[in-house]
C-alpha cells in the first residue's frame, strides 16, 4: 500500500500550483537580481580534468541525425576519453554564448526553464586513460567542459556497484537545485525542475545514440541510494551552499559489435545497483565543498520542500533488461546517408522567443514529428525506439494539439494517443461532441484523431497565459497525463516521473523542430483547469503537465553568438531567436512576466470556461 498522506501532499501541491484565469500560482512577485543563483556549480578545492574540446571534424564523428532513430545504423564508438567528452558535450555542455551589448549568457544543449539550469550531472566511472587510473565519482562542470573528482572508489567496490550492468558500463547521475528555479518561478518551480530532468534524460540518451551506445534509467533505485552514489547527503560538503536533491542514475554502456554481423546470445540483466555497495561509497575518501550560488540565503518555499519530501522514491524491483552481447551491425532499412548531422541539430537547438505567425509545416513532416514521440508500448521497453528505450515505464502522457498552420490539415483540436490502448479511456473522459476522426493522409499506425475543426489560435493563446507564441506557430500542444491512476498505482514518487516523461517528449520535439527548419519552445505558464475544460476533462483522471509550441522563429539581430569554450566569437549564421536568456523575464515561457491580454472568444464565469471555436479563415497565411 502506498502512503496516503504522501499522495495527498503531492496532489495538494499540484492543485496549489495551478495557474487560473483569476490568479497565478504564488511566485516571488519581483526578481531579486542581486540574489540570482549562479548557474554553474563547482566543488571548491579540487583540480579539474578538462575534457578534450573536439571539432566537428574530429573523431568520434557525428552520425546523421536521422540515423539516431534507426537501430544498427550507428557503429559503437570505442570507450575513450574522447568519446566520453562527446557524450557530455551533446548532453549537458554549453552550446553557445549569447551577447547583447555588455550582457552575456550561456546556452546549453539541455533546455531549461528560463535558462536557469537546476540540473547537475555526475559520473561514476572505472579507470579510463586520460582521466584516472582508478575508479571515481566526478561532478561535471559545464562552464569548463570538465570533470572534478568528488570521491575515490576502490576497484573492488566499483565492480560490486556495476555487477548487474553490461561490460564497460558507467553511471551518470542527475540532481536538481530547486532554488535556481524558485528564485524566479516560486512555488511552481518544482514542476519545472522535473521538466528539466526529462530534458536531460533526452539529451543523454540521444547523445549516447550518436556514439552507438545504450542508456537506461535505473528505475529501481531509491532516492536514498542516489543520495549515497552522488554524495548529496554529505552535509559537510554543502555546509554553506544550496542543497541538491536526488533525481536519478542512468547506466550508459558501449555496445560491442560482432564482426560477422550476427546477433549473439542475449542476457537478461537486472540493471540495478546494490544499495549496500552504494553505502560503502559514502565511507570512501571525498573531495571538495560545494560553492554558494546566491549572495543571500535562498527564499524558503516550504511547499517545494514538502512535495520534494513526499515524492521521494523508495526502492522497487528493477525492470529486467535484455542485453544483446553483440547486436547486428547491418544498416537498418530506412537509415540515411543524407541530411544534417546529429551534432548540428543538437548544437543549434534554441528555444524560440516569438513566432512569425506565418510559417507552417507540411502534413507529412507534422506526422513524422508525432511519430517520433510514439514510444511503441507494444514492445518491451529495451526494444523501443530511441529515446523511449531509456525509460522502463509505459507511456502515461498524450498530446492535445492546437493545429494552426499545417499544410494539408484542417485547423482545430486534435489528440495524439501515445498508447493506442488508451484511446477508449480518453474518449470516454472527453466531450461527447468530439469527432475522433482520422485526418487525411495520417499513417495507419499513428493514433492521431481530429476532435473539432476550427480556428484555435486565440484559444491556444489564451490558455497559455495569453502568450502569442501558442497561437502564432504552426501548432501548439498540451501534454495530458494519466494523473490519478499513475499516483495510485505507483505511488507519490511517480509524480516526478510524469514530468520527466513530459520533458523527454519536449526534447524530442525540440530537435525535430530544428530538423524541420522551424523552432520550438516549452511553455510552462498555462491555465491548468481551463485547459482541462477545453478537452472536457472534469476530474483528476487526466491533468495537463507541460505545453509546447512549434513555429517559424522571429530573428533578433541584436544578438551575437559566441563559441562555447574560448574559441573566437562568431556572428550567428543561423536563426537567432532564442529565449534562453538569463535576463529574459519570460525565458522558456514559464511565468507570467510576459503576459499581454488579448481579446478572445472565451469567457470564464462561476468556475466554468465557455469557448466556441470559430470556423477557420479561408485565406489564412500558411
Amino acid at each position: 500500500m502506498h502512503d496516503a498522506d504522501k499522495i495527498e501532499a503531492v496532489m495538494r501541491y499540484h492543485e496549489r500550483t495551478k495557474h487560473q484565469f483569476n490568479r497565478y500560482a504564488r511566485g516571488p512577485g519581483q526578481l531579486d537580481w542581486a540574489n540570482q543563483p549562479n548557474p554553474f556549480r563547482r566543488f571548491d578545492g579540487e583540480a579539474l580534468v578538462h575534457l578534450p574540446i573536439l571539432s566537428p571534424d574530429e573523431a568520434p564523428h557525428s552520425p546523421r541525425y536521422e540515423n539516431l532513430y534507426h537501430p544498427g545504423s550507428v557503429p559503437s564508438a570505442p570507450f575513450t576519453l574522447r568519446s566520453l567528452s562527446r557524450l557530455f558535450e551533446y548532453a549537458l555542455a554549453i552550446s553557445a554564448w549569447k551577447q547583447a551589448g555588455t550582457t552575456r549568457w550561456a546556452l546549453r544543449c539541455n533546455p531549461s526553464s528560463g535558462n536557469l539550469h537546476p540540473t547537475e550531472g555526475y559520473l561514476l566511472i572505472g579507470p579510463l586513460a586520460g582521466l584516472a587510473g582508478t575508479p571515481g565519482l566526478y561532478h561535471y562542470v559545464a562552464s569548463e567542459h570538465g570533470l572534478e573528482r568528488r570521491a575515490d572508489c576502490p576497484l573492488e567496490l566499483f565492480s560490486q556497484l556495476t555487477r548487474a550492468l553490461p561490460p564497460q558500463a558507467f553511471l551518470v547521475g542527475l540532481s536538481s537545485i530547486h532554488w535556481r528555479e524558485a528564485w524566479k518561478y516560486g512555488e511552481r518551480a518544482f514542476r519545472y525542475c522535473q521538466h528539466d530532468v526529462g530534458h536531460a534524460i533526452g539529451t543523454l540518451r540521444l547523445s549516447a545514440a550518436t556514439l552507438g551506445w545504450s542508456a537506461w534509467v535505473l528505475h529501481g533505485l531509491a532516492d536514498e541510494t542516489v543520495d549515497d552514489l552522488l554524495g548529496l547527503n554529505r552535509a559537510e560538503d554543502f555546509a554553506d551552499a544550496e542543497r541538491e536533491h536526488p533525481d536519478l542514475v542512468l547506466a550508459v554502456w558501449p555496445t560491442d559489435r560482432a564482426q560477422d554481423g550476427r546477433c549473439a546470445a542475449r542476457r537478461v540483466l537486472a540493471l540495478d545497483v546494490d544499495p549496500s555497495a552504494a553505502r560503502q561509497l559514502t565511507r570512501q575518501r571525498w573531495y571538495g565543498r560545494a560553492n554558494r550560488l546566491s549572495r543571500d540565503d535562498p527564499v524558503p518555499w516550504e511547499v517545494i520542500d514538502a512535495v520534494a519530501l513526499a515524492s521521494r522514491k523508495p526502492a522497487s524491483k528493477p525492470e529486467g533488461f535484455e542485453v544483446p552481447d553483440a547486436p547486428a551491425v547491418e544498416r537498418e532499412a530506412g537509415a540515411s546517408a543524407d541530411g544534417p548531422a546529429a551534432a548540428q541539430i543538437i548544437r543549434q537547438r534554441r528555444s524560440l522567443l516569438a513566432c512569425d505567425g506565418r510559417t507552417g509545416v507540411a502534413a507529412e513532416r507534422f506526422y513524422g514529428m508525432l511519430e517520433r514521440v510514439m514510444p511503441r508500448v507494444e514492445l518491451a521497453a529495451p526494444q523501443r525506439p530511441v529515446p523511449w528505450d531509456a525509460i522502463p515505464w509505459d507511456a502515461n502522457l498524450h498530446l492535445g494539439l492546437f493545429v494552426h498552420r499545417v499544410d494539408g490539415l484542417e485547423p482545430g483540436l486534435y489528440m495524439l494517443v501515445r498508447d493506442p490502448a488508451k484511446l477508449g479511456k480518453l474518449r470516454r473522459a472527453m466531450h461527447e461532441r468530439f469527432a475522433w476522426s482520422t485526418p487525411p493522409g495520417c499513417p495507419v499506425d499513428l493514433p492521431l484523431r481530429m476532435l473539432e475543426a476550427g480556428d484555435a489560435r486565440r484559444l491556444a493563446t489564451q490558455l497559455s497565459c495569453h502568450q502569442d507564441i501558442a497561437g502564432d506557430g504552426a501548432f501548439s500542444l498540451g501534454m495530458i497525463a494519466e494523473y490519478q491512476d499513475a499516483l495510485f498505482t505507483h505511488g507519490p514518487w511517480f509524480y516526478r516521473r510524469l514530468f520527466w516523461e513530459a520533458g523527454l517528449i519536449g526534447q524530442v520535439l525540440y530537435l525535430e523542430a530544428e530538423a524541420a527548419g522551424v523552432r520550438a519552445t516549452g511553455i510552462g505558464c498555462y491555465f491548468d483547469d481551463p485547459v482541462h475544460q477545453v478537452f472536457g476533462l472534469n476530474d483528476l483522471a487526466f491533468q495537463s503537465l507541460y505545453h509546447f509550441t512549434v513555429g517559424g522563429p522571429v530573428d533578433d539581430p541584436r544578438l551575437t553568438t559566441l563559441a562555447p569554450y574560448g574559441e573566437s566569437s562568431l556572428r550567428s549564421p543561423d536563426r537567432d531567436s532564442s529565449s534562453d536568456s538569463m535576463s529574459a523575464i519570460g525565458g522558456r515561457h514559464c511565468g507570467p512576466g510576459r503576459l499581454r491580454p488579448r481579446d478572445t472568444q472565451a469567457s470564464y464565469r462561476n468556475g466554468v470556461l465557455r469557448i466556441e471555436l470559430p470556423k477557420a479563415e479561408g485565406a489564412r497565411a500558411r
